[in-house]
């Protein structure tokens, strides 16, 4: 009969050190997730033209996706802004001899990533804080480019 009442307390207090022992590590597992940010632009560039600048984030990753919709292609890079200096890239240009592109660049007109399969149209360096959309074909081309950070 003793060691009924002995248990009974064991079992309960024991029970309470689990309890605690959980809601620590609970506690001390949570992480913030934040929701990203995004930024969609459209073009419709003519044969030889540039879309308007596009800044992306600073110091932070982004994500930029692009596609070409007349003359069908995509293509993707992760890249980094840094302010007043330079942007730099990694990423996959669009199929048919797709590639890695990589590089590092502050000059208008540098190629970051090609969104077409005929690899005219790409995404360049426009300046040291932002990029654009060339059409280097002979025809109007037409897509969207999507920022995620």
């Amino acid at each position: 009969m003793r060691i009924q009442k002995f248990s009974r307390p064991a079992v309960i207090l024991l029970a309470t050190v689990v309890a605690v022992i959980t809601s620590i590590v609970v506690a001390n597992a949570t992480q913030a997730i934040t929701t990203p940010n995004a930024a969609f632009i459209s073009y419709s560039l003519a044969a030889g033209a540039n879309s308007a600048p596009i800044t992306p984030a600073t110091n932070k990753s982004v994500l930029v996706m692009g596609c070409c919709t007349v003359g069908a292609g995509v293509g993707q890079v992760s890249l980094l802004h840094i302010p007043s200096t330079y942007i730099v890239w990694v990423g996959l240009e669009s199929y048919n001899n797709a590639t890695i592109t990589q590089g590092v660049g502050n000059v208008a007109g540098t190629h970051i990533v090609y969104l077409d399969q005929a690899h005219t149209v790409d995404i360049q360096v426009a300046s040291a804080d932002t990029i654009r959309v060339h059409n280097g074909s002979a025809v109007t081309k037409a897509g969207n480019v999507t920022l995620i950070w």
